[in-house]
C-alpha cells in the first residue's frame, strides 16, 4: 500500500473515505489509534493508504474532486 494523504483534518479523511468508497479501490486509514491518543491537540496525522497498483487512479480521483492540494508529493 502507498500513502495517498496525510492529514489531521477529520473532514478531509471522511471526504476521501467517501470518494474511495464509491470505487473499488481498497484503502486503509492508518494511525487512527495514535491520533486518538493525542486527544484534541491534532498533532499526529492519519494517513490514507491505497493499493499500490491503484495509486494513480486514487490520485486522479482526488484531483477530479478538487483535492489535489492534499495529495502526498510524489
Amino acid at each position: 500500500m502507498e500513502e495517498l494523504v496525510r492529514t489531521t483534518d477529520p473532514v478531509l479523511i471522511s471526504h476521501v473515505e467517501a470518494l474511495m468508497g464509491e470505487t473499488d479501490i481498497i484503502y486503509f486509514v492508518a494511525d487512527t489509534n495514535m491520533s486518538i491518543l493525542d486527544g484534541s491537540l491534532g498533532f499526529l496525522p492519519r494517513r490514507i493508504m491505497v493499493e499500490t497498483d491503484r495509486i494513480k487512479e486514487a490520485r486522479d480521483l482526488m484531483k477530479s474532486a478538487g483535492l489535489e492540494d492534499y495529495l502526498k508529493e510524489v
